[in-house]
């Protein structure tokens, strides 16, 4: 499930060959943070400094982890700003109107209750989202109202609420049969016992559906989600309303109990994590929270295991790869296309440039992972990996090339394969599509123009920040000796 985007102005397109511009707005990660972060109704917000041809403002101030659209959570604090107290109060007190109106504990109560009814009498608010008792019929009678939920539905809440829409914040993209299907079979196929699901809900509940079916299924599965609303169908240790931004676990240490007890359980054998975060959100806040959870994980192993990482699957666009390769480098890109189902775009079966953009990076060798041959994926003898139809060896790479599922061309003067459309320009001495502008790079670092990199890793930056700082200073001087200088008098 894409949900909850992050991201404030360009930085949705990072990775991309197409999107970027000169200038946006990048996260400041704190490795030691002398004061901790701010609380908005989301957790704990992140840092952020607007950049404009590689230049930061003075100022660098700090927004929602969770929202990029200030209409969904309008934080927004300047870094050396101090509040009063009585702003604190305000702040403190709004914080606590926007959380749920019921707790973790009153939830699953009202959980427990419903399921002894008969089947008569379960109802679900379409209108408010919400499993009806009977003494809140009343309250909805003016609403749409669903009756006889049976507890096949109950088993399937990703079915039976609506999908949040907002785009900008929590658009939800859920997983189609296929790939939910696909990712259990390979799960248990894999010997995995236990699978930490991030942001998942529609592969939680096929796991589940099959554990409850399947007497042989072993497999036990926890949801972290920011979605607030699965907490009427799940108990305590099966769901956690979570924030995958910055790592924060809504119901306090309780729900943190729970992950961690989930991780490392059996000293942390068999478990995998799971993870489809959000295709705008900013890669580096997601591989400190997923860090994290792999330090809480690492905690759980014998001295004989410290050396292993914990099995992840992270479902991100292709067009990232370089991104979470950079915080992940034992990462590698399976071929497999997921889809949605409800995504205009990320369908199975589409070819060309159609075709799902979103792949499954993983740390699990590639040649452990068999996909389907029914579904067009072969496995190539000299990469020792699975790869689409299209996707053909290029004896001058070395690799099966393709990212995107079409054949790629080899350009002997970049000395790579790049996408069919993509021609090489004597001017800009690189390949790209034919109606490119010759003007210079866009995309990539604002530093130095390279494409493999963004601003933040760029090798010049330290020698970028002394000149910015050095005409930022002087900039200062010029402008106090103005204030020093005396007026002249009036004529």
């Amino acid at each position: 499930m894409a949900t909850h985007r992050v991201g404030l102005g360009t930085a949705e397109a990072e990775g991309s060959a197409g999107g970027g511009g000169s200038a946006g707005v990048e996260v400041v990660l704190l490795p030691d943070p002398a004061t901790p972060a701010p609380l908005c109704p989301h957790g704990p917000t992140l840092l952020f400094v607007k950049v404009s041809q590689g230049k930061e403002e003075t100022r660098r101030f700090y927004a929602c982890s969770a929202c990029r659209d200030r209409k969904d959570c309008d934080f927004f604090q300047w870094e050396d700003e101090k509040l009063s107290g009585a702003r604190l109060a305000a702040r403190e007190a709004r914080n606590r109107r926007c959380q749920p109106p019921l707790s973790r504990a009153q939830c699953v109560e009202r959980y427990l209750k419903f399921i002894e009814l008969p089947l008569s009498q379960r109802k679900f608010c379409h209108r408010c989202q919400q499993l009806l008792l009977p003494e809140d019929w009343e309250e909805h009678r003016e609403h749409q109202v669903m009756g006889d939920v049976s507890i096949t539905q109950l088993q399937r809440p990703s079915q039976l609420l609506s999908p949040l829409e907002n785009k900008k914040t929590n658009a939800q993209y859920l997983f189609a049969d296929r790939t939910c299907q696909f990712l259990v079979d390979l799960l248990s196929t894999l010997g995995f016992r236990r699978v930490l699901c991030v942001g998942t809900p529609r592969l939680h509940e096929l796991i589940r559906l099959k554990a409850s079916g399947d007497k042989k299924s072993n497999i036990k599965s926890l949801l972290l989600d920011i979605d607030y609303r699965y907490s009427q169908f799940y108990t305590e240790d099966s769901f956690c309303h979570y924030n995958m931004f910055n790592h924060h676990f809504f119901d306090g240490k309780a729900a943190l109990e729970v992950c961690r007890t989930f991780l490392q359980d059996d000293e942390g054998e068999a478990v995998i994590m799971v993870t489809d975060p959000p295709f705008g959100g900013l890669v580096e806040p997601l591989a400190v929270t997923f860090k994290k959870l792999i330090a809480m994980w690492k905690q759980g192993q014998s001295q004989d295991n410290t050396h292993e990482e914990l099995p992840i699957f992270w479902i991100f666009p292709y067009f990232f790869e370089s991104r979470i390769c950079q915080f992940f480098p034992s990462f590698h890109m399976l071929d497999y296309q997921v889809d949605y189902d409800n995504h205009a775009l990320y369908k199975h079966g589409k070819t060309g440039r159609k075709q799902s953009p979103v792949r499954i990076f993983t740390n699990i060798p590639p040649n452990k992972i068999v996909l389907p041959a029914e579904e067009g994926y072969r496995f190539c003898p000299l990469c020792q990996r699975c790869v689409s139809l299209e996707n053909r060896h290029c004896e001058h790479c070395g690799s099966c090339t393709s990212k995107d599922g079409r054949k790629w061309n080899h350009c002997f003067l970049c000395k790579k394969c790049v996408k069919p459309s993509w021609i090489h320009c004597s001017t800009c001495s690189r390949c790209a599509l034919p109606d490119h502008s010759c003007e210079g790079p866009k995309d990539g670092c604002f530093i130095c123009g390279e494409l493999d990199h963004k601003r933040s890793t760029c090798p010049n930056i330290a020698a970028s920040k002394k000149v910015n700082n050095a005409v930022r200073k002087q900039k200062q001087r010029k402008s106090s000796k103005m204030k020093m200088r005396p007026l002249k008098d009036s004529p």
